[in-house]
Parts: structure tokens; C-alpha cells; sequence
């Protein structure tokens, strides 16, 4: 496929840029140009062949978008929560994928060694993944086990200087090419522990993931523990149980709610642009009713989750929002993206289907995002025993 130019310009109807400050603006600009210049002109090759664009990995380390919340002492970016949720629109206005890699090593494996590891886990590990020189993962799910995580069964037991590891995860963003892995996995008094698992360790495999019709873009794997000897100085010291995945997940969750904006962003700005171009009945598509309705409300449904996405920033920045908010944001900016990218496909009309438009790789790399780290009906749920007080999970 040819080199295509970025002609994205960011929709902006209530004005938003004017709650930003010049560095959260200047963080987003960088982003933004670095998606021009590096991810647009290659993605739809890459995601037609499936295939991961490897070099992307220290082109993110370089830019800071691996862990910019994390203090600039471990290598991060010492940014604050918009910032970060700023890079992550971007990024997954390039594609799903690219924002995936930098959301889970951020969020999932540089956070949970800066919030619980030791500092020698944090001095070893945090400035290579900063960087981009190493590339990590995050094992929760399992094959058996995905909205109900208490109830996994990879576990370790203990043998004197290491613990043996036994288990598999399943759907692992990072996992082909990571060189460490964040497991949660089960201790022998059933109580959820981290540890740090190294690419090389005996019986420690990460085998790709096939056949997928989304996130096409994106490395996904498996990982699977045959008695893995792993030192205790790699198990994370300070946080037992579910809080200590959980935590990581709202943190992710955070850049999703901000992610899939973008992705909504670049979807409607393509139909926008193709219906003032295209003519039919001697006039643009534009200016049939039917299609202004479709785009009017796109903008609508992208300025509600812009502002929702700000203010949850804010909270974040204060140390006020909860898990709770979180999960609002993350389902309704999913949710408000998969239609905006089945609206704006319709008014592209087959041309929507083609690798020439980004619309269909968003829909179908939305798809996937709508399901993982908590599912659209899961988020729901944990809204409706907030408001209520009633568990329905059981």
C-alpha cells in the first residue's frame, strides 16, 4: 500500500483547549505530529498483514510515552494525568494497537514496580522500560478466567530462594515481545501476589496470538509457566491480593476513556472531510440532511466524552476520582466510538471497507477494546453498585 498523508484535524466545537495549560498542549502537539510522521503512513500495511511495527517501541521511548506519569528520577516524564491522557488520544488516534502498547507499559507494568515494587526493582527495571529499550506485559486473564480474576488458577509455591511458577494467561498485549511480564498468580495461602518474570527463565514461553480480525497491529500472546523458577526478589513486596492488578487496571482504564476519543476523533474527522468531497445528485453528501444528522451527532457524543475525559484528569491529578469514574469513562468513551466509527463507514459508503480509510480498522480494532480490562457490561455493573449500593455480581 502507498504512503498516505495525515490530513487529521482534532474537532475542538466546546472550545476545550482553553482548560489546557501550554505543556499539556505541547505534550499533545508532540504526540500528534509523531503519529503524522511515523504511525499513519504505515499503519494500514502493518494491520493488513498483521503484523507488529517493532520500531514503534523506541520511538515511544524516546518521545516519553512509556510511564510519563512515573517521577523523572525512574525515567519517566513526571507529567501530570491530562498529559497522559492527551498522549494516549494520539496514539490511538494512530490505532488501538500503538496505544495499547504504550497504555500497558505504562500503566501496567512500569506503575505497579514503581507503586509496590522494591527500590532495587524500581532502579532496575523502570529506566530500560522507559526508554523503550525493554518492552513489558501484563498477565491477568486466563483462559478461564477473564471478569472474574479472584478466581484464577495460576499459582507458586515455595522453594527456598525462588518460588516455581505454574499457570497461563491469555490475551497478553506486549506478550511476543516483551522481556518482562507483570504475573499475578496465586501463593499457597490463596492470597494474589506480582512477581517479575524475565523473557529466558526455564519454562517461561510467550507464543503469538493468530487469526485475529482486530488490533491487527498489535502483538498479543500467551503466557505460559511450566515450573518457573523465579527469584523472590522479582515477587512485588509491598501489595497482596486483587487491589494490587486492580489498581494497574484503573490507571489503563484511564487511558482507554481517553484512547478511543481519538479513535472517534479520526474516524468522524475522515467522514467529515470525505462528505464535503464526494457529490452526489450534483451536490456534497454534506449537504443531505440524513448525513448531517449522522455528523452532528458524532461531534456531540466526542465534545460530552472530551469534557467527561478532562474532568477526570483533574480528579486523577487531585487524587479524588475513583475506580468507580473510571469505569464510566472508559465504557462510554468505548461505546460512544464504536457507533461513531459504524456512522462514519455508512456515510463513506464502501469506500469505508478499504485500507484507504482508517474508519475500519478503528471499528474493528474498537471491537476489542470495548471488551478488554473490563467489559462494557462489567463497567456497567460496577457503575449500577455504586449508584445502588447492591452487588449483581453475584
Amino acid at each position: 500500500m502507498g504512503t498516505r498523508t495525515d490530513l487529521f484535524t482534532s474537532p475542538d466545537y466546546f472550545l476545550l483547549d482553553e482548560l489546557l495549560t501550554d505543556e499539556q498542549k505541547l505534550v499533545r502537539e508532540s504526540v500528534r505530529n509523531y503519529v503524522k510522521r511515523e504511525i499513519s503512513p504505515i499503519i494500514e500495511e502493518y494491520a493488513q498483514k498483521s503484523e507488529f511495527p517493532e520500531q514503534i517501541v523506541q520511538q515511544m521511548g524516546e518521545l516519553g510515552c512509556f510511564g510519563p506519569t512515573i517521577p523523572v528520577e525512574y525515567g519517566g516524564g513526571g507529567l501530570d494525568y491530562v498529559s497522559y491522557g492527551l498522549m494516549m488520544q494520539e496514539l490511538e488516534r494512530g490505532d488501538s494497537g500503538v496505544r495499547s502498547t504504550a497504555s500497558v507499559q505504562g500503566s501496567l507494568v512500569m506503575f505497579p514496580i514503581f507503586e509496590y515494587g522494591s527500590e532495587d526493582q524500581r532502579r532496575k527495571y523502570l529506566p530500560k522500560l522507559a526508554n523503550g529499550e525493554w518492552l513489558g506485559c501484563f498477565g491477568l486473564t486466563e483462559p478461564d478466567h477473564g471478569s472474574d480474576p479472584g478466581s484464577m488458577t495460576t499459582h507458586f509455591t515455595d522453594a527456598g530462594d525462588h518460588v516455581v511458577l505454574n499457570g497461563a494467561k491469555m490475551w497478553i498485549s506486549n506478550a511476543p515481545y516483551a522481556k518482562v511480564a507483570i504475573v499475578w498468580a496465586k501463593d499457597e495461602e490463596g492470597e494474589v501476589r506480582g512477581l517479575i518474570v524475565e523473557r529466558g527463565m526455564k519454562g517461561f514461553t510467550a507464543p503469538l496470538t493468530h487469526n485475529k480480525w482486530s488490533l491487527r497491529a498489535s502483538a498479543t500472546g500467551e503466557l505460559v509457566f511450566d515450573n518457573v523458577k523465579v527469584p523472590k526478589e522479582n515477587i512485588l513486596p509491598n501489595v497482596k491480593g486483587l487491589k494490587g492488578p486492580l489498581s494497574c487496571l484503573t490507571r489503563a482504564r484511564y487511558g482507554i476513556a481517553w484512547g478511543v476519543v481519538g479513535a472517534a476523533m479520526d474516524c468522524y474527522d475522515t467522514a467529515l472531510r470525505y462528505s464535503k468531497e464526494r457529490y452526489q445528485f450534483d451536490k456534497p453528501i454534506g449537504a443531505f440532511q440524513l448525513q448531517q444528522k449522522k455528523l452532528a451527532e458524532m461531534v456531540t457524543e466526542i465534545t460530552k466524552a472530551q469534557l467527561l475525559n478532562w474532568r477526570l484528569g483533574i480528579l486523577m491529578n487531585e487524587e479524588k476520582a475513583t475506580p468507580q469514574q473510571v469505569s464510566m469513562a472508559k465504557r462510554n468513551g468505548c461505546e460512544i466510538a464504536a457507533a461513531i466509527a459504524r456512522e462514519a463507514r455508512q456515510i463513506l459508503g464502501g469506500a469505508g471497507i478499504t485500507g484507504e480509510y482508517s474508519i475500519m480498522r478503528h471499528m474493528m480494532n474498537i471491537e476489542s477494546v470495548i471488551t478488554y480490562e473490563g467489559t462494557h457490561d462489567i463497567h456497567l455493573l460496577i457503575t449500577g453498585m455504586d449508584v445502588t449500593g447492591f452487588n449483581a455480581f453475584k
